[in-house]
C-alpha cells in the first residue's frame, strides 16, 4: 500500500490558499475540546463541564503560542532571518513537546486564578489532547513531513523529490512514521480511559495526566529514532527523544512521589 499526498493546498477562498494542516489542526482541536467536554460531563461530575471551554481557550492559545516558539528557537538561525515566517503555522513547524509546555504553563496560570483544580483539569483534557495528536499527525502527512527512513514494505510513503532530506534524493519510498505514532496515539487513549475506569480517584488526580506523558514519551523516543527529518539534534541524537527521556522521568518522580502507582 502506497500512501501519497495530494498537496499542502485544500482549496482556495478568494484566491487565499486554504492549506490541509490548518484545516486538520482545526479540527483536532474541535475533537479534542469536544472530548474533554464529554469526559468532563461523564465522569468527574463534580465540575460544571463547561469549564472546558473556559479552560480550553487559554490553553489551545498557550499551546499553539508554545509549539510554534519551541520549533523556532530551535531553528533559531533561518527564523531570525524570516521572522515573518514565524506565524506561518500552516506550513507545519509545530512541536507537540512546545505544545504541551505551553498548554500546561497557560493552564496552570489561569486555574490558580480561578481557583480550580489545576490536576484534575489536567487529566481531563489529556484524553482531547490525544485524540487530537490522533487527528492531528495527518496535517504531516499532507505536507510530507515527520516521516522515516527509506522503506519498501507493505505500507509505505511516497515523498516527492522536493520534500527528500539531503542525501535520499534516489528514494521514493519511506516509513510512514505519522502513520505509526497516530495508530500509537490511539492505543494511548484506549489506556487512559483503562486507568479512568480502574484506577483513578479523586485522591489520584494527576495519574491520567502523568500516565499520558509517560506513554507518548516512550512512544515519541522510539518513533523518533526511526525518523530521518528530525530538525534538531544535541551530539547527534535527536532532541525529540532526549526530551521525551526527561518528561519520562519527571512523570515517573511525580508519580511515585504523589503516590499514584
Amino acid at each position: 500500500m502506497i500512501l501519497a499526498s495530494c498537496g499542502e493546498i485544500a482549496f482556495e477562498i478568494f484566491g487565499y490558499p486554504i492549506h490541509y494542516y490548518g484545516i486538520i489542526m482545526g479540527l483536532s482541536i474541535f475533537c479534542g475540546i469536544m472530548l474533554s467536554y464529554f469526559i468532563c460531563k461523564r465522569f468527574f461530575k463534580e465540575l460544571n463541564p463547561d469549564v472546558i471551554f473556559d479552560v480550553g481557550i487559554p490553553v489551545i492559545i498557550g499551546a499553539i503560542i508554545g509549539a510554534r516558539l519551541y520549533y523556532c528557537l530551535f531553528a533559531y538561525d533561518y527564523y531570525f532571518s524570516h521572522p515573518i515566517n514565524i506565524v506561518k503555522i500552516y506550513e507545519g513547524g509545530l512541536s507537540i513537546h512546545g505544545a504541551i509546555i505551553g498548554g500546561v504553563i497557560a493552564g496552570a496560570v489561569y486555574t490558580k486564578n480561578k481557583k480550580l483544580p489545576f490536576l484534575k483539569l489536567c487529566d481531563i483534557f489529556s484524553f482531547g489532547l490525544v485524540l487530537g495528536q490522533v487527528i492531528g499527525r495527518w496535517g504531516n502527512f499532507f505536507n510530507n513531513e515527520a516521516f522515516g527512513r527509506p522503506y519498501n514494505g507493505f505500507i509505505k510513503l511516497f515523498v516527492p523529490e522536493n520534500c527528500r532530506p539531503f542525501g535520499y534524493e534516489n528514494f521514493e519510498y519511506f516509513h510512514p512514521t505519522f502513520l505509526y505514532e497516530s495508530f500509537l496515539n490511539i492505543f494511548i487513549l484506549l489506556i487512559l480511559f483503562l486507568v479512568l475506569k480502574y484506577s483513578y480517584s479523586e485522591k489520584k488526580s494527576g495519574k491520567i495526566f502523568f500516565t499520558y506523558l509517560i506513554c507518548y514519551s516512550i512512544v515519541r523516543f522510539c518513533i523518533e529514532s526511526i525518523r530521518i527529518d528530525s530538525v534538531f539534534n544535541i551530539a547527534n541524537i535527536p532532541l525529540a527523544q532526549i526530551v521525551s527521556l526527561i518528561i519520562l522521568f519527571f512523570s515517573l518522580l511525580c508519580m511515585y512521589r504523589k503516590q499514584l502507582f
